[in-house]
């Protein structure tokens, strides 16, 4: 399927400019056209091009001095040279100041287009190495027991289809790393993966993340903006904590859904965009529903393949597996010799409750391995390293009473925070980092469930 590329043609002759540009957008292209390379080189510093072709001799600043003050600035799209007085020397010239290719004029529409076709797959190429590069040893699912290998066998059947996937798990048990590796095992593996925590971003900013907006079309919009749709083209888009979207932008997603286009913000014209939707959410989605705060068109839109993922307590055969996993990944990344962990610790491992789930059990390996006395990871350094009071029990049962699942949910998660911001002394950074989240996160989950902090900080102080 041929790539769509946004691109920058720099030229001072307005016959090249229109004849070049005319055949980008025949071919589906979308062309940015500039006469005076001063203003190209701004332009390239404040737009996301895919690529840039530039003519080499124009009056005033010269092409090759445009190419290398982009390079000096931080423009990392490909730049293709062009010249009708080319030689050798300039085209040497062009290489080694980091162009890709040196065109010569009058240059074929074939040539053209299939210089173009071989930049953006390089690029493209490039990308998808980086990514590689950044998610070997960090991105594999690990698992042993039954609870994930159910699991597993859903994953693979939906991988291989182009069904939407609606992700549902507590915080921390791999919901990003499942919708990756859903990607990564689909028909668009070789597109890209990109993803939006929908709780992050502010209710005013979230429309332009993910549809993009247009230079000027807000206050501080200094130059366009691709959105997340359009960079997930031919790819996957993941929508983490979708519960937590405003209503208002549920609408537009839900357009988005049904009829496969964007517009970006001021903009005048509709984007065509192939995207597969992965969307994932701690929160009871029919709950959210019946109490208005979901669209139910929307839930029906997203909610076709769910995948429910098991807390770390509910798959606690996994914990050696895990643990093993994780202490390979500290080991590399800090230059440290592998530490062992020995029966008794693994054994006090699995019978924690693990509130934090996968990623708190990450976090707690290094603090484990940094404790670590005589080469390894003893019953003692775990009994120091857990919360006091889950240290050498057995697992957590606590009473969440009775009534709806999300009730009870809700009543387990209100007593392991308020357990901890109470052995933390209401140090919200401490808590925050013992549960395996983000502080922000905690913020918003305390005020949630009705967790006054200012309370209890009072009731903390001495009485007189």
């Amino acid at each position: 399927m041929p790539l769509k590329a946004h691109l920058l043609i720099v030229d001072d002759e307005a016959n090249t400019l229109a004849s070049l540009s005319r055949a980008f957008r025949l071919a589906g292209h979308e062309a940015t056209v500039c006469d005076n390379p001063g203003k190209a080189l701004e332009l390239a510093k404040s737009q996301n091009f895919d690529l840039i072709l530039s003519d080499v001799v124009m009056p005033g600043k010269d092409g090759l001095t445009l190419l290398e003050e982009m390079k000096q600035q931080g423009v990392t799209a490909p730049v293709v040279m062009m010249s009708g007085q080319a030689h050798i020397e300039m085209a040497v010239r062009a290489t080694r100041l980091g162009a890709l290719d040196f065109l010569e004029k009058p240059i074929s529409s074939d040539k053209l287009m299939l210089t173009v076709e071989n930049a953006l797959k390089l690029q493209r190429l490039e990308s998808e190495n980086r990514q590689l590069k950044q998610r070997l040893g960090k991105h594999e699912i690990v698992w042993k027991g039954e609870a994930m290998k159910r699991i597993m066998a859903q994953l693979e059947r939906v991988a291989a289809s182009e069904s939407r996937v609606c992700i549902l798990g507590e915080t921390g048990t791999g919901k990003e790393l499942v919708a990756r590796t859903i990607h990564e095992r689909s028909t668009r593996a070789s597109g890209p993966f990109i993803t939006l925590n929908c709780a992050a971003v502010p209710a005013e900013l979230i429309e332009s993340e993910l549809f993009g907006h247009e230079k000027g079309s807000f206050t501080g919009a200094s130059g366009r903006h691709i959105g997340k749709f359009e960079q997930a083209d031919q790819g996957t888009i993941f929508l983490d904590e979708i519960g937590d979207m405003p209503l208002n932008m549920q609408a537009k997603l839900l357009r988005v859904l049904e009829e496969g286009e964007i517009e970006r913000i001021g903009g005048d014209k509709t984007v065509t965009v192939n995207v597969r939707v992965v969307v994932a959410t701690h929160r009871d989605l029919e709950a959210r529903v019946r109490e208005e705060k979901f669209r139910q068109d929307l839930f029906h839109r997203i909610y076709v393949f769910p995948l429910v993922l098991p807390p770390l307590r509910e798959r606690r055969e996994d914990i050696p597996a895990l643990v093993e996993h994780f202490a390979a990944q500290v080991s590399d990344q800090n230059g440290w010799k592998p530490v062992p962990f020995t029966q008794e610790a693994m054994e006090a491992l699995q019978s924690y409750s693990w509130p934090g789930n996968v990623r708190e059990l990450r976090n707690m390996v290094e603090r484990l391995m940094l404790f670590a006395t005589e080469g390894r990871v003893d019953l003692a350094t775990v009994q120091t390293a857990l919360p006091k009071s889950a240290a050498g029990t057995g697992p957590v049962t606590n009473s969440i009473g009775s009534g709806p699942l999300s009730e009870r949910v809700q009543g387990y998660e209100r007593e392991v925070i308020l357990a901890e911001l109470k052995r933390s002394h209401n140090n919200m950074s401490m808590a925050a980092k013992a549960l395996g989240l983000e502080r922000s996160h905690l913020y918003k989950k305390s005020e949630q469930l009705g967790i006054d902090l200012r309370v209890l900080r009072r009731e903390q102080e001495p009485q007189d």
